[in-house]
């Protein structure tokens, strides 16, 4: 026997085993339910914009069959639904596992008892101290905790010591962010055709998203932000710009500059969350520690330029909502196989092999 077979963890051996017989049609269906509160709202529609994208990926996928119970964000809600879950008979969830996407929601998640528990943590559930202790109480209790990126995994307590995480990072939308003429975009938006613009892709009230280093790079150029912009509209604002800029204190995963990417317009980010990878080696595209002036040396051409772009659309790709859905399916499908544990909840405690936890291999 190979050294390499013998330190394999279990769920690597199972996913290779899913994948080999995948093809074969040799799978159970499996039943998933997803609990979150960041979905998409009339009030809100970009909220969770990307979780509703990757369940629309895995409801493409053949064999897998998802129903999504959301509710809103806040404290009196949160009890609402894991009330509304508790009260329904067990077999009001007949489900292979059950899917928390954002850690609060993992308590409403555990109240359905109506499978394994896998939770996505996404940022916030950890970087926000009420969220965080919330949080941190559900962990022990759901049968595999996941990270959005690999940098943020190692926030989860025990994350490579007493406990293995997966990397289930949600993906964007190709078919969403695309290119678009940037003359078209600006008149779309009422925007001088002549620009230049640049965009902040987030609320300004996020204090880690870091507004006020956008603004003092932006100077007298005029500085785009998106706040309760409908999704269909976001590209609009992407392709308007010269550039994007994320300049982040700190980051779960950062899907702006990957959507950025996707529409080939170059994105500017520390190196927090995905960004050393998704722009890494992408001429035009810059990944630095906040530092003003370099990122005003770096920023200058993209300015001066009447029409930027980046050839960023294949390594965009790599963190589409359809690829990650396949990691997601393989995570399930190991947990749900039933060789780890019962589904007593406390058997569910025990260390799990990761998986994706890989950086994809740059283009």
């Amino acid at each position: 026997m190979q050294p390499a077979r013998r330190n394999r963890t279990h769920l690597q051996a199972f996913v290779e085993v899913v994948r080999r017989v995948r093809d074969g049609s040799t799978l159970a269906p499996v039943r998933a339910l997803v609990v979150t509160n960041i979905w998409p709202s009339a009030a809100a529609p970009q909220r969770g914009i990307f979780v509703a994208d990757q369940v629309e990926a895995l409801r493409r996928r053949d064999g897998v069959a998802v129903d999504v119970f959301a509710f809103p964000p806040g404290p009196r809600a949160l009890l609402r639904a894991t009330a509304t879950i508790r009260r329904a008979p067990r077999r009001a969830w007949p489900y292979d596992v059950v899917h928390a996407h954002f850690g609060l929601a993992a308590l409403p998640a555990l109240a359905a008892r109506g499978g394994p528990v896998v939770v996505t943590l996404h940022g916030n559930d950890l970087f926000v101290r009420r969220s965080r202790l919330a949080t941190r109480a559900a962990l022990p209790f759901t049968a595999l905790p996941a990270a959005v990126s690999r940098a943020f995994s190692r926030n989860l307590p025990g994350a490579g010591t007493r406990r293995r995480v997966a990397v289930l990072p949600v993906g964007i939308s190709l078919e969403r962010f695309r290119p678009i003429p940037r003359a078209e975009a600006r008149a779309h938006l009422g925007l001088d055709p002549a620009g230049p613009y640049l965009l902040f892709p987030h609320d300004r009230s996020r204090p880690l998203k870091r507004f006020d280093r956008a603004r003092e790079l932006a100077g007298d150029v005029p500085l785009l932000e998106l706040g309760r912009v409908p999704p269909d509209e976001v590209p609009y604002w992407i392709n308007a710009a010269n550039a994007v800029l994320v300049p982040s204190q700190d980051e779960g995963f950062g899907l702006s500059v990957i959507e950025a990417l996707a529409c080939g317009v170059p994105a500017f980010g520390t190196p927090v969350g995905i960004h050393p990878i998704a722009l890494g080696g992408i001429e035009g595209a810059y990944v630095g520690e906040w530092d003003l002036e370099r990122w005003r040396a770096a920023l200058a051409p993209c300015l001066e330029d009447p029409d930027p772009r980046v050839d960023g659309r294949a390594r965009a790709a790599l963190f589409s909502a359809d690829r990650m859905a396949e990691r997601v399916v393989e995570a399930w499908r190991a947990v749900a196989a039933g060789s780890m544990g019962s589904r007593r909840s406390g058997a569910y405690t025990r260390q799990f092999g990761r998986v994706g936890d890989r950086a994809p291999a740059r283009p």
